[in-house]
């Protein structure tokens, strides 16, 4: 579950990720990426707060990110996608960094905006997504899916009438 900071400042950031990380256990501290933030993360990965740097939009950022501790990292793809910028290349550069340097920072693919998306972070190496749920109900269409079921209905009617 996801909480996020609203404050810019390192004190507060780390008073309001503490604060938001006592309601539940299952609580991630999401901490945008900027030099405070950084050093928040770090804070709340020694006190074992789990947290999320969003708002992240390169590899250097996603670098920091990982070495001050964060659990997740949050590249917003559709963002740079709106820009002329390959978001999904983002994720790939990201993931290869990550494996070969092997830090735990898992990739959180944000700014999803179509089916296509998913697909593209899944082959990048994207841990997680967020994604709304018309792209998520995409993932079930394919027309040979449709006519296949079409042309079973079709036989099972012709034998038991």
């Amino acid at each position: 579950m996801s909480a996020e900071v609203i404050a810019t400042d390192y004190e507060g950031i780390v008073r309001e990720g503490e604060a938001l990380a006592a309601l539940h256990e299952q609580i991630v501290v999401k901490v945008p990426m900027i030099k405070e933030g950084i050093k928040a993360i770090k804070y709340f990965t020694d006190k074992g707060i789990k947290t999320n740097c969003t708002l992240v939009f390169s590899p250097g950022q996603a670098l920091l990110a990982a070495k001050a501790g964060a659990t997740y990292v949050s590249p917003f793809i559709g963002r740079l996608d709106d820009i002329s910028s390959d978001g999904v290349e983002l994720i790939h550069k990201i993931s290869e960094m990550y494996n070969y340097y092997g830090f735990s920072t898992e990739v959180l693919a944000a700014s999803i905006r179509h089916t296509m998306h998913i697909l593209q972070c899944v082959e990048a190496g994207a841990d997680v997504a967020t994604c709304p749920l018309d792209a998520i109900l995409g993932l079930l269409n394919h027309p040979l899916t449709d006519s296949g079921l079409e042309k079973f209905l079709a036989d099972y009617k012709k034998l038991n009438g």
